[in-house]
Formats: C-alpha cells, sequence, structure tokens
C-alpha cells in the first residue's frame, strides 16, 4: 500500500447506501453463503466439479498451502535481489515472471503492459481467463511491487499470492464463469499507484464500461490482523460482508487505505469497486483484539515497509480467510445475474 504521502481524496460515505445494499444483495447473496462450505483451517480441500455458465457454484476453498508457496519463492527473489522488489529492481521483474510462468501454464491469456516512471520501466501484467461475456468483466487486482527498504511480502506479496492462487484454482477446477475474469499485478504502486493508473488511463472509455468490478486485495495477512472490508459499492461489499459473517467473523469498514491503493484509479473512472485489507501502521484498538484476537494498542503490521516485512510477518489465520474471501467473491461476481 502506498504511503500516506500518495493518499488521494475520496467520497463521503454514506451509512443509508450501505444499509441500501443488504436489500439490494441479499437475496442472491444468502443463498451462496448458506451452500458455501465452512473453509478448513488448512488447505486440502478437493475441489468440486466444473459447471456450466450460469450455474451458481459453491466456491472452493483456495489453498493456504497455495498461497504460501507463491510468497516463498517471493521471498527468494527478495533475497536473491538485494533484499526488494521495488520498481525498477530486477527483484520486481522475477516477481513478474514467476507469477506470468504460473498463469501461462495454466491456460490464461497473459499481457505485459509496459510504463516509464521515475526514469524506470515498470511493468503490470493482465492475465485473461477464457469465456465468459468479456463485455461483463470481473477483475481482480493487486500491486506486486515492494518498497525498496525490504521484501513486500505482506505489502503486498500477500494480495498478489492471493488472487494468483484464485487464479490457477480457477483453471485446476475449470471454471466456466458466466462474467468474464481477469486478473491483475500492478507495478510501481508504492510510487503513487503509477502501474494501475496507467492501465485505466490507457483503457478505452468502452473498454472501462465493461467492467462489471473491481476488487482490491492489498495487504491480507497482517501478523495483529483486523478485518476490513471496502465500502465503495454496495453490492460488492454485501458480498464479503456476507461471507465473514457465514464465518462468525465481525468485520469493520476499511477507511485505513482509503484512496493509497490501486482501487482508487478505478473508482475514478467510475468501475464499481471493493475489496479486503488487513491492515498496516494504524493502532488495534482493545474492541477489535476483543473481537479479532492479537494484540490491542500495536499496529496491525509492526513492519509495514520496514526490512522486517519477511514470509515471518504474517497471520496464517488472515491469510486464510482473506483468501478464501477472494474466491468467495470471484465465484460470486462472476455467475449469472
Amino acid at each position: 500500500m502506498s504511503s500516506r504521502a500518495h493518499r488521494h481524496p475520496t467520497s463521503h460515505r454514506s451509512w443509508i447506501r450501505r444499509a441500501t445494499s443488504a436489500a439490494a444483495a441479499g437475496t442472491v447473496i444468502a443463498a451462496l453463503v448458506a451452500a458455501a462450505p465452512t473453509p478448513a483451517a488448512s488447505s486440502g480441500t478437493a475441489p468440486a466439479p466444473a459447471r456450466s455458465s450460469g450455474t451458481a457454484l459453491a466456491a472452493p476453498d483456495i489453498s493456504l498451502a497455495g498461497v504460501k508457496a507463491h510468497l516463498s519463492q517471493l521471498q527468494s527473489i527478495a533475497t536473491a535481489n538485494s533484499g526488494n522488489r521495488a520498481h525498477g529492481r530486477p527483484g520486481y521483474k522475477a516477481s513478474l515472471d514467476y507469477i506470468k510462468g504460473k498463469l501461462d501454464a495454466a491456460g490464461f491469456t497473459t499481457t505485459v503492459q509496459q510504463f516509464t516512471s521515475s526514469g524506470a520501466t515498470g511493468y503490470n501484467l493482465i492475465a485473461d481467463w477464457p469465456g465468459g461475456d468479456t463485455n461483463d468483466v470481473v477483475f481482480s487486482g493487486a500491486h506486486l511491487d515492494s518498497v525498496s527498504g525490504g521484501p513486500g511480502i505482506n505489502d503486498n506479496g500477500s494480495g498478489s499470492a492471493g488472487i494468483l492462487e484464485t487464479a490457477l484454482t480457477v483453471a485446476r477446477q475449470g471454471l466456466k464463469p458466466a462474467k468474464h475474469l481477469r486478473f491483475g499485478w500492478w507495478g510501481a504502486e508504492e510510487l503513487g499507484m503509477v502501474g494501475s493508473r496507467y492501465y485505466v488511463n490507457n483503457l478505452a472509455s468502452a473498454e472501462r464500461a465493461k467492467i462489471d468490478s473491481y476488487l482490491n486485495f492489498d495487504m491480507i495477512g497482517s501478523p495483529n490482523p483486523g478485518y476490513f472490508v471496502y465500502d465503495d459499492d454496495a453490492r460488492i461489499e454485501g458480498v464479503f460482508k456476507d461471507f465473514f459473517a457465514a464465518k462468525g467473523v465481525p468485520t469493520e469498514i476499511e477507511t485505513e487505505g482509503d484512496g493509497r491503493s490501486d482501487h482508487a484509479p478505478f473508482k475514478n473512472a467510475g468501475v464499481p469497486v471493493g475489496g479486503l485489507f488487513s491492515g498496516a501502521d494504524y493502532t488495534k484498538t482493545a474492541a477489535q483484539a476483543q473481537n479479532w484476537g492479537g494484540s490491542s494498542g500495536q499496529a496491525f503490521d509492526r513492519c509495514y515497509h520496514r526490512s522486517c516485512d519477511t514470509s515471518g510477518n504474517l497471520n496464517d489465520t488472515a491469510l486464510d480467510r482473506n483468501s478464501d474471501a477472494i474466491g468467495y467473491a470471484v465465484w460470486t461476481l462472476s455467475a449469472a445475474g
């Protein structure tokens, strides 16, 4: 997540809109929540057989072991490249090449988009799953770059690995969604959402209009985690809140990252956005610790933007829950209707 120096203004949210969301989304979502299996604490759930387009599918468990395997690779890449995966540094391109290789092997159509920032070449990676209505796109994204001072495993290896494992699960199950699935890994987010802004600004207005929803995942495994849901779009917010409610996990509206991550360029272009966040350098309150566990009076991520943001700087429970929530949202939002 970008530093506060890059904070963008956002509109003032209304509790009335959120109340309306429950009525708008409740009927469809409630049925899906009731049908969804409770994910195991660790991975290993056998995938359900794929069904044809338009059928409401129970979302699978997204493998925690799979997510952590990707994070281990990102840590190794950082270690081999001066301890970081920052824009313009070899660790970033190596990270992108790792993810692209996984997606290419799984049958995705991948595109690498180049841009220039701070005198260095940056890269976005876009992956499309064949099929679905290309006029109705469910788009999940995460920034892949770290700050120059650390490997960026929670910020934002966690979101990058979460959407990668979700995409690979789509491929393993041979999912045939009604809507088209797209995934994106953004460069130079830490310099002010440069990569995602470049993508959105170079997307024709007709193509922007085809995006049904953009889902952003920037830090989902914080070591002292919170469970925060974006409230930018009532429909998308309802999907995530219903997932966590079905698991008995309280959530709060996300405010710490407002305008500070890659959903901002999409929102500013009129695309409905949503997402999840497990907290950065804000302090966990006593009430939050009572709801979620962990330590009150301490930051959600004490290693935010520091060299200690390594593979040891993660909470497996948060990483597992949030990865499963990504899968649930992708399966739910890409169904017909």
